[in-house]
C-alpha cells in the first residue's frame, strides 16, 4: 500500500517544526488564507466514512478539548474566535491535550508518541484517497498523521478492534500536514476495509477526516435480502458523470435513506439553452435486473425537474434503451414506478427536462446470475 501526496507541498518539520504553519488569525472571513487540496479526482469517488452511510468515530484515546465526533460531520468547519470553555478554546474539530514527557528532564513526548482515532466505515470498501481537514488549527494542528486499516466484519466494538490478534495495515506513514489546510493524500491498493485508525503525532486537532473510494459490499448479503436497490452507493452503485454539478454532488441521489434538506439531493443550475437537457449517468456494481424504479424529488419544491425520463444500457458498449418514457414530476414527492419486463442493465442515465432537482432515485430488483459472479469475484480478491 502507498500513497502520493506529490501536489501537496510539505515541509519537514524536523528541520523547521513551524514551517507548516498557517498564520494566526487576523480577522475576517476565516478561509481567507485556507490552503484548499486542489483538483483531486478521487474526491468524485464516495466518501465511506460518510455518517449518512452509517460511519461514526467509535473511540479515540484523548478528546479532551474538541470531541472525535465532528471529525465526520458534513459540513465545513466553523470558527468563532471569542468561542471559550471551560477547557479552553471551542474548536469544532478532534482536538487533544499537548502531550508531555516522561520527567523534567524529558519534557516533550517520545517520537512514538500518538494519540489515535478509530473509524467505522460507514460502508466497507477500497480507499483511494483521503483528505486530512486541519481547517482553523493554525499552530496546534498535528506534525504529522498516519493511518491504519482493517477489516473485521460484524459490528465490534473498540475492545475487539484494539485486541492483539486484529492485523492493521498501515495505508499512509507518519506524513507531514500544513496547519489550515486540506491535506489530500492518493492511496493505491485493492484491499477492502472495514476500519480505519487515524493517528495525530504526537497530538493537536483535525477539523474533519474523509475517506474517499469504492463500495465492495457483500454478495452473501445481499442474496440473502433478494430484491435489492440495485443503485444504492451502500450496495456498490457510483455516479460516472454528469452534465452539471453546480450546487451538489450527482451521487447524493443514490445515498440510503431520504434527504432531509434541498441541498441534500442533485441540483443543478438553470437551463438557458433551448432544446437541451440536464442528465446524469450511474454505473451499477454488476449487472442486474431492474423490476421497479422510484424517483423522489423531496424539498425540492420550486426547483425540482419538470420531466425526467430513465434510459438503461447493457455493458460498456451496449445500446441505450427505455425504461422509463418522458415522463411528468410533481415537486416534494415521491414517484413510484413498477416495470411491465425487467431491464437488465449495467448503466443507467437519468435525464431531466429541462433542468431541475432530484433528490433520491431507487433501482430495485436483483443481480443477475452473472453479475453475481462479478461481485463474488471482487469481494473475495479485495478480502484478506
Amino acid at each position: 500500500m502507498t500513497f502520493d501526496a506529490s501536489e501537496t507541498t510539505f515541509q519537514n518539520p524536523d528541520t523547521d517544526p513551524h514551517a507548516n504553519d498557517a498564520a494566526p488569525y487576523g480577522g475576517g472571513d476565516p478561509y481567507a488564507d485556507y490552503r484548499e487540496a486542489g483538483d483531486l479526482p478521487f474526491t468524485e469517488l464516495v466518501d465511506l466514512a460518510d455518517r449518512r452511510l452509517g460511519a461514526g468515530v467509535i473511540a479515540a484515546n484523548d478528546e479532551f478539548f474538541a470531541q472525535r465526533e465532528n471529525l465526520l460531520l458534513r459540513e465545513r468547519a466553523v470558527f468563532d474566535p471569542e468561542h471559550f470553555g471551560h477547557k479552553g478554546k471551542i474548536m469544532d474539530g478532534w482536538e487533544t491535550r499537548r502531550r508531555r514527557g516522561a520527567d523534567a528532564d524529558h519534557p516533550f513526548p517520545a517520537p512514538e508518541d500518538h494519540d489515535w482515532a478509530i473509524v467505522r466505515l460507514g460502508a466497507p470498501g477500497i480507499v483511494r484517497g483521503l483528505i486530512v481537514d486541519t481547517a482553523h488549527f493554525r499552530g496546534n494542528y498535528p506534525q504529522r498523521v498516519s493511518v491504519q486499516a482493517t477489516a473485521v466484519d460484524g459490528a465490534p466494538g473498540p475492545e475487539e478492534l484494539l485486541a492483539d490478534e486484529v492485523k492493521w495495515e498501515e495505508i499512509l506513514p507518519p506524513t507531514p500536514v500544513r496547519g489550515h489546510a486540506a491535506n489530500a493524500f492518493e492511496i493505491t491498493g485493492g484491499r477492502r476495509y472495514t476500519h480505519l485508525r487515524l493517528c495525530q503525532h504526537p497530538d493537536g486537532g483535525i477539523a474533519r477526516f474523509r475517506v474517499h473510494g469504492e463500495v465492495v459490499p457483500d454478495p452473501a448479503w445481499l442474496a440473502a435480502l433478494g430484491t435489492v436497490d440495485l443503485i444504492s452507493v451502500l450496495n456498490g452503485g457510483t455516479y460516472e458523470d454528469a452534465s452539471d454539478r453546480f450546487y451538489s454532488s450527482p451521487t447524493q441521489i443514490i445515498l440510503p435513506g431520504t434527504s432531509r434538506k434541498m441541498d441534500d439531493g442533485w441540483e443543478n443550475r438553470r437551463r438557458r439553452v433551448r432544446d437541451t437537457n440536464d442528465w446524469v449517468r450511474f454505473r451499477l456494481p454488476a449487472q442486474g435486473a431492474v423490476r421497479a424504479v422510484e424517483i423522489d424529488t423531496a424539498y425540492l419544491k420550486g426547483n425540482s425537474a419538470g420531466w425526467v425520463a430513465l434510459q438503461g444500457r447493457n455493458g460498456e458498449t451496449g445500446e441505450w434503451f427505455e425504461i422509463i418514457p418522458r415522463t411528468r414530476l410533481q415537486p416534494d414527492t415521491l414517484h413510484r414506478f413498477v416495470l411491465r419486463a425487467q431491464a437488465v442493465v449495467t448503466h443507467v442515465r437519468l435525464d431531466a427536462f429541462p433542468d431541475g432537482g432530484v433528490a433520491r432515485m431507487r433501482l430495485h430488483g436483483s443481480f443477475t446470475e452473472s453479475g453475481t459472479a462479478e461481485l463474488t469475484r471482487r469481494y473475495e480478491e479485495s478480502g484478506a
